[in-house]
């Protein structure tokens, strides 16, 4: 084994958010899957599914852990989040931005997380991805950043405590994976 292949980093990432939210969909963007058809047949991920990704350019190995967003599961995670986040470098939380019946749910989920965790002392980055931001979404007023500003980023940011950074996106799985900053703070 060469000197370059033990010095590799190890990024621990962890992405969690509620059941149907685009975790699943979002580490196959990671993974560089450019085929639209196995984003359609996608199925729950039940569990915990953990996948390394080597980055050679980097010098970097990922071990992304994709966290099942089923109730029967964030009951857990919350349980047992300390020792999840061990060794964790990020936290991506997800929620779609589609679902609006479901965005006190996901705030819910993501205030119970934040209340569990020291980031600060943990030194993990945070960012939150407003998911399934589709192109036909655009020009649609629900989806203006006015509404959405109303409906998550103002509550999210009440959620994190003054001082702490962290990053807002609009994500897309169109054009393999689009990333727009929304807000850091």
């Amino acid at each position: 084994m060469s000197n370059a292949h033990q010095d590799k980093k190890i990024e621990k990432i962890l992405i969690l958010g509620l059941d149907n939210s685009g975790k699943t969909s979002i580490l196959l963007t990671l993974q560089k899957e450019v085929n639209l058809l196995s984003f359609y047949s996608l199925k729950p991920t039940h569990g915990i599914n953990i996948v390394t990704i080597e980055d050679e350019n980097a010098n970097t190995k990922y071990s992304i852990w994709e966290f099942g967003g089923q109730k029967q599961y964030r009951e857990d995670y919350l349980k047992n989040l300390q020792r999840y986040t061990q060794e964790a470098t990020k936290i991506i939380y997800v929620i779609d931005v589609q679902d609006i019946n479901r965005y006190d749910l996901a705030l819910d989920y993501f205030k119970s997380i934040f209340e569990l965790l020291d980031l600060k002392k943990d030194n993990i980055q945070l960012s939150i991805f407003l998911h399934k931001f589709d192109p036909h979404l655009e020009n649609n007023e629900e989806f203006s950043y006015k509404k959405i500003s109303s409906r998550l980023l103002n509550k999210i940011s009440a959620i994190i405590p003054p001082g702490y950074s962290y990053s807002i996106f609009k994500t897309t799985i169109y054009t393999v994976f689009q990333k727009t900053l929304l807000e850091s703070v």
